[in-house]
């Protein structure tokens, strides 16, 4: 079989190997494929490799040999799954492999809002700590965690891991979640999506995007924060109104924000968010440290052994 990885760079950068697809056949790695080149590259593949190169119906037509799409991600909204039924081509998704990675860059994103430390380090290599009359000073006032609240929307594995964060960091839990009964845990209070955000010290987004809380942030529950309050979003840059947002950031409502991901990505030049006060913005890679991403690997390399055993697996066909 012919394996063709048409966005391999998100995946291995080129720190990992992809020697491991060897062992299933003939491959040909691609960084990056531009739109126009999707069907060019893929026409000999009978195993695609895509992390967010979007497999349409059109371009699946075009590609007669394809047995099987291996998505190097969790999300597949780039893959025509109804265009990939059709043609009995099973499409394969990986999931849980960055849960730790995420919940990780949460409290980084938390810590760079509250302790501030690179601009500390910036104050004190232009000289504010030689020039200071004290051994101590601060840029701001520093908040304690200890004590506060984390406030969760979406308690599947990600949001359940930074409650365990969150809960070490000695700060009391909400969550709202669909399953409340079924996933109940020890020191977590589930209360409404309102009282989440009047309640929360800091309130994390971790629910997938969906039709039904596409831009559920917006001015109507960004009123009821907090004025100290911090809003944190490694989920989807969708679940937030992002106009409403910067006018909460300018007028006060809320403390700061911090945000892995956003509405269009890469942003379109002019981005709301990219000007609005006490909004710090990482390129979405929550979920790429190393190890993350070796897990990635692992679990697309038993995607593509379970495919050619004749029982695939992770399949959302």
């Amino acid at each position: 079989m012919k394996i063709i990885a048409l966005d391999g760079r998100t995946l291995n950068p080129g720190d990992l190997s992809w020697e491991g697809l060897s062992n299933f056949g003939e491959y040909e790695i691609h960084d990056f494929t531009p739109k126009e080149q999707v069907v060019e590259r893929g026409r000999t593949a009978d195993i695609l490799l895509v992390n967010k190169v979007v497999l349409g119906k059109n371009e699946l037509a075009q590609l007669p040999n394809l047995k099987c799409i291996c998505v190097t991600a969790t999300g597949y909204n780039n893959v025509d799954l109804q265009a990939a039924r059709e043609r009995g081509i099973p499409v394969c998704n990986a999931v849980g492999y960055s849960t730790d990675a995420v919940a990780q860059h949460v409290f980084a994103l938390l810590l760079a809002l509250t302790n501030r430390v690179y601009a500390h380090n910036i104050s004190v290599q232009a000289g504010e700590w030689q020039r200071s009359d004290d051994f101590a000073y601060t840029l701001h006032t520093l908040p304690e965690l200890a004590g506060k609240t984390f406030g969760i929307y979406g308690f599947g594995r990600i949001g359940q891991r930074v409650a365990d964060l969150a809960q070490a960091f000695g700060m009391h839990v909400l969550a709202t979640h669909k399953h409340p009964e079924r996933d109940a845990r020890p020191g977590v209070t589930f209360v409404t999506l309102q009282e989440l955000f009047e309640q929360s010290d800091v309130l994390s987004l971790h629910a997938p995007l969906s039709a039904a809380n596409r831009e559920i942030v917006n001015t109507d529950l960004l009123q009821h924060m907090k004025p100290s309050a911090y809003l944190i979003n490694t989920g989807r840059g969708g679940l937030i109104q992002e106009a409403d947002l910067k006018r909460a950031l300018q007028e006060g409502q809320l403390a700061g924000a911090a945000l892995d991901v956003l509405s269009v990505e890469p942003p379109k030049e002019g981005n709301v968010l990219t000007s609005a006060p006490n909004c710090i913005i990482t390129p979405h890679l929550a979920w790429a440290a190393l190890e993350s991403r070796q897990r990635l690997m692992q679990i697309t390399l038993n995607n593509i052994k379970a495919f050619q055993q004749g029982a695939p697996q992770n399949v959302v066909s």
